[in-house]
């Protein structure tokens, strides 16, 4: 540690004795109490609010005074993150807390300055969903130097972990769903086109999705003659650009007479089917995820690219990779408007334009016109409700917010997380976005002239592209596709009649545990969405667990029919 009233030339922090411990003057401030800096740490520290699972965010520790007492009182789920900003500071920090308490497996002491590294550091340490929420402490006066930053990390760990849960969540409620869809949707596994075979090139990509203020930029464009209007959607319609679209956008797209080049489903449940109303077998190309809705492979009629967004690690996607079944593997983002755009930037190296992401909504302006929420919108007034969409509007957690055109709108908790993965997925790259109603999203804002300039001329450059499509070359004949079907159905075959045997848990002998053991990392989608489970690797209870045993029992019997309904689609409908 410094000694008492050390001062470099390069105007280093100022230590001095007090009655307890030290105050520290920097860049004239004085950041730790005059007169008893040790006592006033202890006190905020004991006003806490003691929760279990609580990340206790400390911004700049300083000489970590009421660390310790912050240990004994927290319950053992918590931690602690303390974070500085200041090289200095964090030298001082660094040299002066004591070597235990830096080393103690529930604090983590860091320098880094980003957020989103900070949430890595947080995941590294004690693992995905280990809090449930996060307690700003601060027990020095030394996070004013750098306040700005400190409230940017909270935010982002609070982002953080809010993404993490929603995700569990998301597993618990759907990951059967999307199970039972992959195994279903195998089958067309060979009769599908390779993703990375469709490529943009350099051409410009619109990609739009079906917020409000998609209406007042789909008309400045049409205005402009960007698209072909004398073309039917039948008809293939010549642009300089690409259009993507989510589902959501076809009805709307075909009330306009406008054919997009790639539509992008990812629903895995049934409710978008009606997003299909008017535009089953126009020839409209597509590219579906693997846990999507099987009836939407093929109701469009055109090409159809798989892809597959793998929502939780599993043994049974290693083994999909391994037999060269896996089409292009996408990151996960939980938003098919979030999919479209990452689509866009893989399939071509030019400007990546986006509009209608709007994560924002009005009291009368819910989605686009003519969209399938705002027909039923529509359908469903009368003279009692009128067509405003007051339960969306009025629900828990909605909060009023301001539009890229600085207008008043509304957003929930549920938007707001997806806006912020937006931002962090897609910004400081060639993707840009259109001025409009909608959020900002972190990206440079294209006025619409700029935006028709670049969608119309197509002078674009050939840039190099970072964010290739990556899939097993494409071997995916009928043969490998009906051993991997057999193998699987085996796998759950071999434990069902493990967990079968009378007194299941309790008599096996030993080579029939270690047998268990094996077979439920091999079928771990049986049980990934338990909430037990859910969203974390390593969560697996042990096979001695009986209650846990039974449960995977249950399970077992609806994924052995599905494996062989697979293998009767093979044999009875080889094609769609």
């Amino acid at each position: 540690m410094m000694n008492e009233g050390d001062v470099s030339p390069n105007d280093a922090p100022v230590l001095k004795a007090v009655k307890c411990g030290y105050t520290i003057s920097y860049k004239n401030k004085t950041l730790l109490s005059t007169v008893d800096p040790v006592s006033q740490a202890e006190r905020t520290v004991k006003e806490i609010k003691q929760q279990d699972r609580t990340l206790y965010f400390c911004p700049s520790p300083l000489l970590g005074y009421g660390l310790n007492t912050l240990l004994s009182l927290i319950s053992a789920d918590s931690a602690v993150l303390c974070a500085e900003t200041n090289d200095k500071l964090f030298n001082l920090s660094a040299s002066s807390i004591d070597e235990q308490l830096l080393h103690h497996p529930r604090i983590a002491f860091t320098g880094i300055r980003s957020g989103e590294e900070l949430y890595g550091l947080i995941r590294e340490k004690w693992g995905p969903r280990a809090f449930r929420r996060v307690e700003t402490l601060k027990l020095t006066g030394g996070w004013q130097l750098d306040s700005d930053t400190y409230t940017t990390m909270e935010e982002l760990i609070r982002a953080g972990i809010a993404i993490d849960w929603g995700n569990a969540m998301t597993i618990v409620k759907l990951g059967r769903r999307f199970m039972y869809n992959v195994i279903r949707n195998i089958g067309f596994l060979d009769q599908v086109r390779s993703l990375p075979d469709l490529s943009f090139g350099t051409k410009p990509v619109l990609v739009i999705g079906a917020g409000p203020s998609l209406d007042p930029l789909l008309d400045d464009l049409q205005k402009a003659g960007v698209f072909d209007q004398h073309k039917t959607t039948n008809e293939k319609q010549k642009r300089k650009f690409a259009l993507v679209c989510v589902d959501t956008c076809l009805t709307l797209l075909k009330e306009r007479q406008i054919m997009p080049d790639l539509a992008v489903i990812l629903e895995s449940q049934f409710w978008n089917l009606r997003d299909f109303n008017g535009s089953r077998n126009t020839g409209i190309p597509s590219a579906v995820d693997i846990s999507a809705y099987p009836s939407t492979v093929q109701l469009l009629g055109g090409p159809v690219y798989m892809f597959c967004t793998p929502w939780t690690p599993l043994k049974f996607f290693d083994r999909f990779i391994s037999g060269n079944l896996m089409p292009a593997k996408l990151p996960p983002l939980g938003s098919v408007g979030l999919t479209a755009v990452e689509l866009a930037r893989r399939l071509g190296s030019g400007p990546v334009l986006t509009g209608g992401i709007d994560f924002s909504f009005t009291l009368d302006s819910i989605h686009a016109r003519s969209s399938p929420a705002h027909l039923s919108a529509l359908l469903t007034q009368n003279r009692f409700t009128g067509s405003f969409n007051t339960e969306a509007v009025f629900n828990p957690g909605v909060f009023n917010t301001f539009s890229k055109l600085n207008k008043p709108v509304k957003s929930n908790p549920s938007m707001r997380t997806y806006r912020y993965l937006f931002e962090k997925e897609f910004s400081g790259g060639r993707i840009k976005d259109i001025e409009g109603s909608g959020l900002p999203l972190g990206l440079e804002t294209l006025g619409v002239k700029d935006a028709i300039e670049i969608l119309s001329e197509n002078k674009t450059e050939d840039i190099e592209n970072q964010y290739p499509l990556c899939s097993p070359e494409n071997h995916k004949t009928a043969g490998i596709l009906d051993e991997f079907i057999g193998n699987e159905k085996l796998i759950l075959e071999k434990l069902r009649a493990l967990l079968t045997n009378p007194g299941s848990g309790k008599s096996h002998s030993n080579g029939e545990k270690e047998e268990i053991d094996i077979l439920l990392d091999k079928a771990d989608y049986l049980w990934a969405h338990f909430p037990d489970c859910a969203g974390a690797e390593g969560r697996r209870p042990p096979s001695t667990d009986l209650g846990f045993l039974k449960r995977v029992r249950v399970e077992i019997d609806p994924f052995i029919k599905l494996w062989e309904l697979a293998e009767r689609q093979r044999t009875q409908f080889p094609g769609f």
